[in-house]
């Protein structure tokens, strides 16, 4: 039973490999398409953007495989470990020398082999590390709502609250809230509970948005950025650049582009 096991956790996806492949050549392709002009008046050669994707690619293809061999049970050993290296992690931009800051936010920390790295994208595989065991422990509690939805949202809170407060970092917390969430409702929490706390949850934080923007000047470039499509062009160098430029682009190059370095 054992060598059957073995066997199947060693046994080679191809379908699965070759989809991230193909999906990681388009990417860097993309990164060619896009950056290319850019690289060349910065840097003086078209291809140094793309050269650094590249490495990174290869660094994660290596990564990729070594971690293929390893039983994905294991991990459930270190499950509690895993969310506290998950918090940790956050809290290391705020170490002099390490943190980084960029445009206000202090998201990134400096590493020897890389010039930046967000340590959230940690956070992240170590919170569904760490659910995937706790929902399997506490299957039988899941249906309640203090110990099966309470209880398990408040981990991920934890997390989000550091997001939010010292990294200013908006976009992970999203990410952060709907992986639990899915996971959640896969492991057998009720969707009334979601359904609920949702609506009155995302009415709050809007409305919370809102205050602080509004009276304390915080996080108000957060609401500039999701009302700006509303007139674009009032702040055509600053909250409306981006679309702007999207509207430039779909004008020029269609719903499919112009071609590929073009």
């Amino acid at each position: 039973m054992k060598r059957k096991n073995k066997e199947k956790i060693n046994s080679f996806d191809f379908g699965l490999c070759v989809t991230v492949l193909l999906l990681l050549a388009l990417g860097i392709t993309m990164v060619l398409s896009a950056s290319s002009p850019s690289s060349l008046a910065i840097t003086g050669s078209s291809y140094t953007y793309v050269r650094k994707q590249a490495f990174s690619a290869v660094i994660g293809i290596i990564g990729m495989l070594v971690i293929s061999k390893i039983d994905y049970r294991k991990y459930k050993n270190f499950y509690k470990i895993s969310y506290f290296i998950s918090i940790v992690v956050l809290l290391l931009v705020l170490v002099p020398g390490l943190g980084r800051t960029v445009n206000g936010a202090k998201r990134w920390i400096n590493l020897p082999l890389v010039s930046s790295f967000q340590p959230s994208e940690l956070t992240k595989m170590g919170l569904i590390i760490f659910y995937a065991e706790y929902l399997t422990k506490h299957k039988d509690d899941l249906r309640k709502l203090g110990k099966g939805f309470v209880k398990p949202l408040i981990y991920a809170g934890i997390a989000v609250i550091i997001l939010l407060v010292v990294q200013s970092h908006f976009s992970a917390s999203i990410i952060i809230i709907a992986v639990v969430s899915i996971m959640m409702l896969i492991a057998g929490s009720r969707f009334s509970y979601f359904a609920t706390c949702g609506t009155l949850g995302g009415t709050g934080l809007i409305g919370g948005m809102y205050v602080l923007a509004k009276y304390f000047d915080k996080g108000s470039f957060r609401l500039t950025r999701i009302t700006a499509f509303l007139n674009p062009w009032a702040d055509a160098q600053g909250s409306g650049w981006q679309i702007i430029q999207s509207l430039y682009a779909i004008g020029s190059g269609g719903l499919f582009g112009v071609g590929l370095r073009k």
